[in-house]
């Protein structure tokens, strides 16, 4: 889920990569396989108090992992409800889940995944765009618990999508309850082209919902979809969407709460040609995108000259950056994953932030997995060595975590969603 392909060159090139701190060494984990035969699992989700793992594969399916074997049969089926994907390589499909805080009251889960276009008689729509970016709420039968009502679905967000990469779409309930939803820019590359403020970019323009991180209430009594929360960045229309909680993202390709600490929002945001970066969001921070690269200047005219000198005063700079492989051999990666801070058992990890890159190459399965180190507020990168395989030798799709605050990879053979040969990895102390 690179965020950096059109359709016309997706088998060709990906567009991303200098370090903020080099790797000061390698970090030792031992990947134990949790699930496999999945196609293209982009995430887990787990309940309060709940011993199940639910796994949301991009064609549209959750699985239910308990007591570690796969049920038979999905927990729910959209594959109706999302357009068709593209076999070989596709960015849309579903793509993220979360529970309600309060799921095991009144059931509620949602699904956020890329569903028809409705251009509502918009010929331009209809012509050149792609799908609509959905966040929906399901809930569980009410006679079986490892089924959800495929029926249930309410529409919380739609927006239209004018591309069919830079999605963004993991969502996740954060410590105060609230709702959050990231959004790319729209797709294409350089924040450019059909759907983009050709001007600014999507990111630097609060009148859309792209490339942001957004934040919603859905605990209304009010018939409503949702409500607008207190702290998001606009108090009023006047200024911004109010449903804009922090902005200046290209394709926040996961994101993750910390169990621990003060619960901070750490993502990795996939940027364009030559930069990868993990930012920490808070409330109100700008990112920087299309006016930075991650901590470096950036034209849109000419994305591989990167400007000297720029202002950045009210930007937020990512706290770990790195080389992208399609500029430089001095690289880790073509496309940033983010992760989740470590919250369990082993106690020499506790708080340390586990990711990946989804490959250094685009043919080859070179999949790269990443700790980061939390060093009194500065950051340094460190390689991850897995000492049970001879190479890891696979594409990172996502990473997950569990409620006892351990950290899971999602692996594929595949570029695109199918074969069914995907596997779902516990990161362990090496045995």
């Amino acid at each position: 889920m690179t965020g950096k392909f059109t359709l016309a060159f997706a088998a060709a090139a990906l567009m991303g990569g200098t370090m903020l701190a080099a790797p000061a060494s390698a970090v030792d984990v031992h990947l134990e396989a949790v699930a496999s035969g999945l196609t293209a699992p982009l995430g887990i989700a787990q309940p309060a108090g709940d011993e199940r793992i639910f796994i949301y594969e991009q064609p549209g399916l959750v699985k239910i992992l308990e007591n570690g074997e796969l049920v038979d049969e999905p927990f729910i089926d959209i594959r109706n409800r999302i357009v068709d994907l593209i076999p070989d390589f596709d960015e849309r499909g579903l793509l993220g889940m979360a529970f309600h805080p309060d799921y095991a009251n009144n059931g509620k889960f949602y699904l956020a995944y890329s569903g028809h276009l409705d251009p509502q008689g918009d010929l331009g729509k209809r012509l050149w765009w792609s799908h609509t970016n959905t966040v929906a709420e399901f809930t569980v039968s009410s006679d079986d618990p490892n089924k959800a009502d495929p029926n249930s679905g309410r529409i919380i967000t739609a927006i239209d999508w004018p591309q069919f990469n830079h999605n963004g779409h993991w969502i996740g309930f954060g410590p105060d309850n609230m709702l959050y939803i990231s959004t790319g820019d729209g797709g294409y590359a350089n924040d450019w082209g059909i759907g983009h403020n050709v001007l600014e970019g999507n990111g630097q323009d609060n009148t859309t919902l792209m490339g942001k991180i957004l934040r919603v209430n859905v605990d209304t009594d009010n018939g409503a979809s949702y409500s607008v929360p207190e702290g998001n960045m606009f108090a009023s229309e006047e200024d911004g969407l109010p449903e804009i909680w922090a902005s200046g993202f290209r394709n926040p390709w996961r994101c993750g709460f910390d169990q621990g600490g003060d619960n901070a929002l750490i993502c990795g945001d996939v940027q364009q040609n030559s930069f990868e970066e993990i930012t920490l969001v808070e409330a109100g921070t700008n990112h920087g995108w299309r006016e930075m690269e991650a901590s470096h200047c950036f034209d849109f005219e000419q994305p591989n000259n990167h400007p000297e000198d720029c202002d950045t005063s009210g930007y937020v700079m990512p706290i770990m950056e790195y080389n992208n492989c399609n500029v430089t051999d001095d690289c880790k990666g073509l496309s940033v994953t983010g992760g989740y801070v470590y919250r369990g058992d082993h106690a020499d990890w506790d708080g340390v932030y586990f990711f990946g890159d989804w490959s250094k190459q685009f043919a080859v399965r070179d999949g790269q997995l990443f700790a980061g180190i939390n060093n009194g507020g500065e950051w340094t990168m460190e390689d991850v060595n897995v000492t049970n395989m001879d190479g890891f030798n696979s594409y990172v799709l996502a990473f997950g975590q569990d409620n006892a605050g351990d950290v899971y990879v999602m692996a594929t053979d595949t570029t695109g969603p199918n074969g069914g040969l995907d596997t779902i990895y516990r990161i362990t102390p090496p045995q």
